[in-house]
């Protein structure tokens, strides 16, 4: 895969971020605290919060995540041959918040494990990062992040838009250990079912501003 920028992308892959053994630590703390094939709501423990200001402050990461920029969000995700699922491609639209809020802007309210979601104007969508620390080498056999390139500069999309750009110029993000995969939350990405034996286990984290329009304020901001 070819060296990435990520304004004109919308991703870039940093090697090396978090050492191997400690990868292995935080999949058991994301693994005590999760349901089915993950959680979204790992944020408020004492050892997620660590190591999201750990992220938002390494050196490589700088130019990615704003200074002033705060984790809103974690998720553990975890793909593997007994528990193996598909994503169609899509943008990720919805954040969570303290409370509901009522604006002509704001919709797609909905409850993800007790959390409250809404659906965040693109004004707000094109601020935010998300840092995807692979825990698991991911090979192509273990359907890795699939990504359109720069079709974050397009806004919000309709799906059916969404599944045509798709074949315009999709790229494959394969990963080593302990790696670093950011993405803008508006670029429209996919993965496969894993057709290996392996474990793909990821902490997909959202970093935002720490005040929103509208009124809105995050459920949870370290």
């Amino acid at each position: 895969m070819k060296p990435s920028d990520f304004a004109a992308d919308g991703f870039e892959l940093f090697a090396a971020v978090i050492p191997q053994d400690e990868c292995e630590s935080f999949a058991a703390q994301g693994m005590l605290d999760r349901t089915a094939v993950g959680s979204r709501c790992l944020l408020p423990h004492r050892w997620c919060a660590a190591l999201a200001k750990r992220l938002r402050q390494h050196q490589a990461l700088a130019h990615i995540i704003p200074s002033d920029h705060v984790a809103v969000q974690c998720t553990y995700f975890e793909k593997s041959a007994q528990r193996n699922w598909l994503v169609p491609v899509h943008q990720d639209l919805s954040i969570p918040v303290a409370e509901r809020v009522s604006h002509p802007a704001l919709g797609g309210w909905s409850r993800k494990e007790g959390a409250l979601f809404v659906q965040a104007p693109v004004a707000l969508l094109e601020q935010l990062v998300a840092v995807r620390l692979h825990l698991d080498a991911c090979t192509a056999d273990d359907g890795p992040l699939r990504v359109v390139l720069g079709s974050h500069r397009a806004g919000r999309m309709a799906p059916e838009d969404a599944v045509i750009a798709k074949h315009a110029c999709e790229v494959s993000c394969p990963a080593e250990q302990g790696s670093v995969l950011a993405l803008r939350p508006l670029l429209l990405h996919a993965s496969s079912k894993s057709s290996g034996g392996s474990r793909r286990r990821v902490l997909h984290f959202v970093f935002g501003p720490r005040l929103l329009m509208y009124g809105l304020r995050w459920q949870h901001a370290v």
